[in-house]
């Protein structure tokens, strides 16, 4: 059984490391990475990088390469190959999982702005803060460049190109963060508002605490819906129980929900 997972996640990455170390016999694992980033956690296995050429592109790859099963385990945030992924496998017939880390939730103390878009979030900035904490990555910067009046930090794994905004300091860091370090940041740039993508999970999670605790107002841009008919698993753990009740022969794979 040759099942393909969909990563540059963490949870694609553990997901991997699982079958890896305890491989069911008969299970062939090719984790796929977009190859946005310079220099990526390349997970254990087999392992491609680059893109598929669109849906086509990919129900072609799955054919070529006898593929029983996919798991989308990409970021929250990237709709096009999990659209991709939706119309290919449909078109295969192949099955498809899609692992998807839950979304953030305001608690007490949250002072967010929820948004559906980049842009609409720029359109927020301007009567929230002069001094933006940007934190939704090297894309998308383009929607924040008409914003002349504002400074921005903007924090992502690789370096941004332009359009972006006129001024803009760069901190290439990776996650995950820790607490005192997300306080200590947003006390020495003297930020006043935080920009973010509902990206889920702890190892960026700690900048909202940092946030909730100085009372800033905190613009969160909607993560896109999952494909309507895939189903959806919150951890690898789940993921793994799904592949390997595949590979076995007349299993059922587990309820996702």
């Amino acid at each position: 059984m040759h099942v393909l997972i969909l990563g540059g996640t963490t949870e694609a990455r553990r997901l991997a490391e699982s079958l890896a170390a305890g491989p069911p016999a008969g299970l062939r694992v090719t984790s796929s990475l977009a190859g946005r980033v310079g220099a990526p956690r390349l997970p254990p296995g087999e392992v491609r990088v680059g893109g598929f050429g669109g849906a086509e592109g990919l129900a072609r790859w799955l054919g070529e390469h006898a593929v029983d099963a996919v798991v989308d385990a990409t970021h929250p945030f990237a709709g096009t190959i999990s659209s991709n992924a939706a119309a290919a496998a449909a078109a295969t017939g192949v099955p498809l999982l899609v692992l998807r880390r839950p979304g953030w939730a305001p608690v007490a103390g949250d002072v967010w702005h929820e948004t559906g878009s980049l842009e609409e979030a720029a359109g927020l900035l301007p009567s929230l803060g002069r001094r933006v904490f940007l934190t939704t990555g090297r894309l998308g910067l383009a929607a924040f460049a008409a914003l002349e009046d504002l400074w921005f930090l903007v924090r992502s794994v690789d370096a941004p190109q332009a359009p972006a905004p006129a001024r803009m300091e760069v901190l290439l860091d990776r996650g995950p963060f820790t607490l005192q370090g997300e306080r200590e940041l947003l006390r020495r740039h003297a930020v006043d508002v935080v920009v973010t993508k509902d990206s889920g999970g702890q190892a960026t999670a700690p900048k909202l605490t940092a946030a909730r605790e100085a009372g800033l107002p905190v613009v969160v841009v909607r993560r896109p819906p999952v494909p309507p008919g895939v189903p959806i698993v919150p951890a690898p753990e789940a993921a793994a129980a799904w592949i390997t009740a595949r590979l076995h022969r007349g299993g059922t794979p587990p309820d996702p929900g």
